[in-house]
C-alpha cells in the first residue's frame, strides 16, 4: 500500500512545476470569462402633475408680531389651497424660522443691537389637475405668498413609464454585448446575473423667482424623462 501511494504520488514529485499549471487550468475550467454591460432606457412623457414651493417672509420689530405675520399669511393660503381643491395630502410646510436681524447700536456704533426679526415659513404643494396650476400660483400670491422657490413637472405614476425604460434598458445592453462579443470574436454564452440602477429622473425646476407679482401666470410642462438602467454579466464562450 504504501509503495502505491509513493507511486500516485511521484509524477508531482518529479516534476513539481506542473502543479500550478494543472489548478489554473482547473481554476479556469471552473470559472469561465464574462463581459459586464450597461444598458440604459428612456422615455419621455407628458407630466400630469406640479409640485410647487412657495413661502411667507415677514419683518417685525418682535418676534411675536414677525410670527403672527407669518401665520396669518399661511393660514390665507391654506385656505385659498383648499377653495381650489387641492387635497391635505398635497399640502406640506417645512422651513419654518425665526431670526434677529442686527444694526448699528446709535450709542455705541462698535456694537450692534437687534433692530428687528424676521419670520419665514415654507410650503410645498402638488396640483395633480395642471389646469389649475396658474389659477393656484395667482391665488397663492396674492393671499401673501411673498417667496417661490421654485415649480417641478412630473409624473403621478412613472411605473408604467419605467416598465418601457427598462425594457429598453435591457435591450440596450444585449445590443452592445453582442457588438463587443463580435469584435473579441467570442459568443454570448448564459446570462449570470441581471441588475437595475437608476429609476424615475424629475426634471429640474422650471424657473425660480422672489417676490413674484404675476397674474394669469402661464405655464408650460413640456416633457418629463423616466430613465432606467441595468448591469447584465454573461459568460463567454470561445
Amino acid at each position: 500500500m504504501r509503495n502505491l501511494i509513493l507511486a500516485a504520488a511521484f509524477p508531482l514529485l518529479a516534476f513539481p512545476a506542473l502543479a500550478p499549471a494543472l489548478a489554473d487550468e482547473m481554476a479556469v475550467a471552473v470559472t469561465p470569462a464574462r463581459i459586464t454591460v450597461s444598458g440604459e432606457g428612456h422615455v419621455e412623457a407628458t407630466p400630469d402633475m406640479a409640485t410647487i414651493t412657495m413661502g411667507m417672509t415677514a419683518e417685525a420689530d418682535t418676534a411675536k408680531a414677525a410670527m403672527d405675520q407669518v401665520s396669518a399669511s399661511l393660514t390665507a393660503l391654506l385656505a385659498v389651497l383648499g377653495e381650489a381643491g387641492i387635497e391635505a395630502r398635497d399640502i406640506q410646510t417645512s422651513g419654518l424660522s425665526l431670526n434677529p436681524l442686527w444694526g448699528a447700536n446709535s450709542v455705541d456704533s462698535a456694537r450692534q443691537r437687534i433692530k428687528s426679526f424676521a419670520a419665514s415659513n415654507n410650503v410645498t404643494v402638488r396640483v395633480r389637475d395642471l389646469d389649475k396650476l396658474g389659477p393656484v400660483l395667482d391665488q397663492a400670491l396674492a393671499s401673501g405668498a411673498n417667496t417661490f422657490h421654485g415649480l417641478t413637472f412630473g409624473l403621478q405614476d412613472p411605473g408604467p413609464g419605467m416598465d418601457v425604460a427598462r425594457a429598453e434598458a435591457v435591450a440596450d445592453a444585449i445590443r452592445k454585448a453582442r457588438i463587443m462579443a463580435e469584435a473579441a470574436g467570442v459568443d454570448l454564452g448564459r446570462i449570470v446575473s441581471i441588475s437595475e440602477g437608476g429609476g424615475y429622473v424629475p426634471p429640474q425646476p422650471m424657473f425660480r423667482m422672489e417676490a413674484m407679482a404675476a397674474t394669469a401666470m402661464p405655464v408650460a410642462g413640456g416633457e418629463v424623462s423616466v430613465a432606467a438602467q441595468v448591469t447584465i454579466v454573461w459568460e463567454l464562450s470561445q
